[in-house]
């Protein structure tokens, strides 16, 4: 139960650090105009994720799961990955990365690392699919795993992704609007 606390704090620290470079970027992207989009759904992400750490440690913890090599040894490797698709992400969209949606008008849309694949629009959210399924099985928490996954589907990505998808268009749109003026 040791190493698993010791994980779930890693990846809070990770987590946290995250968002430091997330308040950066976001203030790179404002100082070049950038626009906020979905502000409402932002405060609940935040919580679902902390949900999801704080979640795991509890199940683990309060329902004395107990460590099942065989589930939880293959789910810290897909975790891993996990965190080094992240990583991947993160530096792939360089300044613009970021935990909000903000458009920087003229910024280009990223066409590098896992972006240049057409068919994965939105490789950092299988990610967090993945990660949301893994983390707790290392430990077995089973309800946490579930939980977080329909919460993320129904309440977050079901808003997150067309809030997006809305967002880059506008990009585009705006790419377009210079490139012709």
């Amino acid at each position: 139960m040791i190493w698993f606390l010791v994980f779930i704090l890693l990846t809070g620290a990770e987590r946290i650090n995250e968002l430091v470079v997330s308040t950066r970027n976001a203030r790179w992207a404002f100082a070049r105009g950038g626009v906020e989009w979905g502000k409402r759904h932002f405060p609940w992400m935040i919580a679902l994720h902390t949900g999801l750490l704080v979640g795991a440690l509890a199940e683990v913890y309060l329902l004395r799961r107990p460590f099942i090599p065989g589930l939880g040894w293959p789910m810290l490797v897909i975790a891993l990955l996990c965190q080094a698709g992240r990583i991947w992400v993160i530096r792939s969209l360089g300044h613009q990365w970021n935990t909000r949606v903000i458009v920087v008008p003229g910024a280009g849309r990223v066409s590098r690392g896992p972006y240049r694949f057409s068919w994965l629009p939105h490789p950092n959210y299988l990610i967090v699919v993945v990660e949301g399924i893994a983390l707790p099985l290392v430990g077995t928490a089973w309800i946490t795993a579930l939980t977080f996954t329909v919460l993320n589907a129904v309440l977050l990505l079901a808003f997150r992704i067309p809030t997006e998808d809305r967002a880059l268009l506008a990009l585009k749109a705006s790419g377009r609007a210079e490139a012709a003026a």
